[in-house]
C-alpha cells in the first residue's frame, strides 16, 4: 500500500530556533523535494509575513508535481492570504484538546466545531484542497476528536490529520489511536513531534494502525526536539514495513539531507541514522572483516541505497582486513608482515589520543614500505601583502620539474591568495580543493598550526597535511603535498 509523504521542512522545520531560510533557499529545497518524489510540500505559513508570502508564491509558480500547501488557522484572514499565494491546498490547523480550546483560544467545544466547519466551507467555496489537522490530538478527548473529524468529513474535507503536538504518544498508543479512527471515510495522516525521541517509531506504528499519509521534516528538524525524521521514516517504511511503500527516490535522500543542513546551518549529529557521517562507518576489526565478506553481517542496508558510501575508520579498534582495504584504495599493496606493522603503528598513534587520518596512514605506510618519493613540485618561497585597505596578494616561488617559477594571485584572505597563486598554473588547474581543516596543536599566539586538506582530481581523492607556526606556509605546503601525491598516480 502506498503511503503519501507531506514534508513540512519549509514550515515546521523552519521553526527550529535560529533557522530563517531565504526565499532562494526555500525554492531550492522545494524543487529538490519535488524531484525526489514528495507528494505534498507545506511551503510555509502565508499569514506570517510579506516575505513568507513571496517565498510561497515563488514555489507555486514553478508548476511542481507535488501539491503545495500553506499552514492556516481556521480564520478567514489566514485563508485569504493562502488564496493570494495561489497554493493548491491548505493545512487547516484546528486545536482539539480542552487545554488548547479553553486556555489558548478561550472558547468552547461547540464554538470550536463551528469555527472549523465555517473555515472548511470557506476553503471549499474557493476551490481549495483541505487537510484538517487536529492540533494536540493526542491529548484530546477521543469522542470529541472523532466528532471534529466527522463534522469535517460532512463539510467535504479531503484529508484529516492527527497531530501529536508535544510528542507524548508511544508506539502502542499511536497504533491504538489510529486503529480507532481508520474507519472514518477519509484518508488520515500522522504528524508527530520528537520530544521523547519516539516520533519515527510512533509514525511507523500509525501506518500499521491505519494512517495513509505521514508528515516529516528533512533531518527531523523543528521546534524543541524536532519532528518526524524524513529519512529515517521513509527508509523504515521501505525496509521494515513489508506491505507499505512511498513514492520517494531513496537513493537521493543523502543529497536532500545535505542541502537542508547547509541551508539551515543545523548540524547533523555524526551518529544520526541514515544520514549521519558515522551511519556507514566501521572501525572495529570484527565488523570490518564481516562487512568485507558480506555487508549484511553488520549493516541493515547498503550505503548506496541512500546515496552514501561505506567508510573504514582508522583507529585502535581497527583490524587488518579493513586496513588492507583502505590501503588498496590509496593504491598501496602490502604483504602480511607490512600490513601487521602498519596496523601496529596506527594503534600506537591512536593510543596516544590522536585521530588517525589518511595523511597519517600514508606517512606510516611510506615509512614501513621505505618509499622515498621524488616530488615534482617544491616550495621555495611565499610572500604575502595584506591589510585593512589592501586586497590580499600572494607571490609564490616554486620549482616544478627542476624549473623555477614565480607566480602571483589575489584572494579574500592571505591563504586564499596563496592558493590562488598556485591554482592558476597549468599543473594545478584540474585539481579541486574539496576540504580544508585547521587546528592549533600548541598554545599561544606562536602555536603550531596543523592544516589538513583534501584534493580531488576526477575520481581520485587524496589527503595532505602541513604543520607550521605560520598558517599560510602550512596551507601552501599541505596543498603542494597533496598535488604531488596526485601526480604520483
Amino acid at each position: 500500500m502506498n503511503i503519501k509523504v507531506l514534508d513540512t521542512t519549509l514550515r515546521d522545520g523552519e521553526q527550529t530556533p535560529g533557522v530563517s531560510l531565504t526565499p532562494l533557499e526555500k525554492l531550492r529545497i522545494a524543487i529538490k523535494l519535488d524531484e525526489i518524489g514528495i507528494d505534498f510540500i507545506e511551503a510555509g505559513s502565508a499569514i506570517t509575513s510579506e516575505g513568507e508570502r513571496e517565498s510561497i508564491k515563488e514555489i507555486t509558480k514553478q508548476g511542481l508535481n507535488a501539491e503545495i500547501l500553506s499552514f492556516s488557522r481556521p480564520l478567514t484572514v489566514d485563508i485569504d492570504f493562502c488564496i493570494d499565494c495561489d497554493v493548491d491546498a491548505i493545512n487547516l490547523v484546528v486545536p482539539t484538546s480542552d487545554l488548547h480550546i479553553s486556555d489558548k483560544l478561550n472558547t468552547t467545544r461547540d464554538k470550536l466545531i463551528d469555527l472549523s466547519n465555517n473555515a472548511l466551507d470557506y476553503c471549499k467555496d474557493h476551490g481549495l484542497t483541505v487537510e484538517l489537522s487536529a492540533e494536540d490530538a493526542s491529548r484530546s478527548d477521543f469522542d470529541f476528536l472523532k466528532c471534529v473529524f466527522s463534522n469535517a468529513i460532512d463539510h467535504d474535507v479531503d484529508r484529516i490529520c492527527v497531530c501529536d503536538t508535544v510528542g507524548i504518544l508511544t508506539p502502542d498508543s499511536s497504533f491504538n489511536l489510529f486503529s480507532q479512527l481508520k474507519d472514518l471515510s477519509c484518508p488520515i495522516s500522522c504528524h508527530c513531534h520528537n520530544d521523547f525521541g519516539l516520533a519515527v517509531a510512533n509514525t511507523l506504528s500509525s501506518i500499521k494502525g491505519g494512517a495513509r499519509e505521514i508528515h516529516t521534516t528533512i533531518n527531523g528538524i523543528g521546534e524543541r526536539a524536532g519532528n518526524t525524521s524524513f529519512e529515517e521514516c521513509v527508509v523504515g517504511i521501505d525496509r521494515l514495513l513489508a506491505d507499505f511503500s512511498t513514492n520517494v527516490k531513496i537513493s537521493e535522500i543523502y543529497d536532500i539531507s545535505k542541502l537542508v543542513a547547509r541551508s539551515t546551518g543545523v548540524y547533523i549529529q555524526p551518529n544520526k541514522a541514515i544520514v549521519g557521517e558515522n551511519a556507514f562507518a566501521h572501525e572495529s576489526g570484527i565488523h570490518s572483516d564481516g562487512i568485507i565478506k558480506n555487508y549484511a553481517t553488520y549493516e541493515p542496508i547498503t550505503p548506496e541505497l541512500v546515496g552514501r558510501k561505506r567508510k573504514f575508520i582508522l583507529g585502535k579498534h581497527m583490524g587488518t582486513h579493513g586496513l588492507d582495504t583502505r590501503l588498496k584504495e590509496l593504491g598501496l599493496n602490502v604483504n602480511k608482515d607490512q600490513l601487521n606493522q602498519i596496523c601496529t603503528d596506527i594503534k600506537d598513534l591512536a593510543d596516544k589520543g590522536k585521530t588517525v587520518t589518511d595523511v597519517d596512514l600514508q606517512a606510516i605506510a611510506d615509512n614501513v614500505l621505505q618509499i622515498n618519493h621524488e616530488d615534482r613540485i617544491k616550495l621555495d618561497e611565499v610572500t604575502i601583502v595584506s591589510g585593512n585597505k589592501v586586497m590580499p596578494t600572494a607571490s609564490v616561488k616554486i620549482t616544478i620539474d627542476n624549473e623555477e617559477i614565480l607566480n602571483a594571485g589575489v584572494g579574500v584572505g592571505p591563504v586564499d591568495a596563496a592558493i590562488n597563486a598556485l591554482k592558476s598554473l597549468d599543473i594545478f588547474k584540474d585539481i579541486d580543493l574539496i576540504e580544508y581543516h585547521v587546528d592549533a596543536i600548541t598554545g599561544g599566539t606562536d602555536a603550531f598550526i596543523d592544516v589538513i586538506i583534501k584534493l580531488q582530481q576526477a575520481d581520485k581523492v587524496v589527503s595532505a597535511r602541513g604543520t607550521e607556526p605560520d598558517i599560510i606556509n602550512a596551507s601552501v605546503k599541505a596543498y603542494i603535498a597533496g598535488v604531488n601525491r596526485i601526480l604520483r598516480g
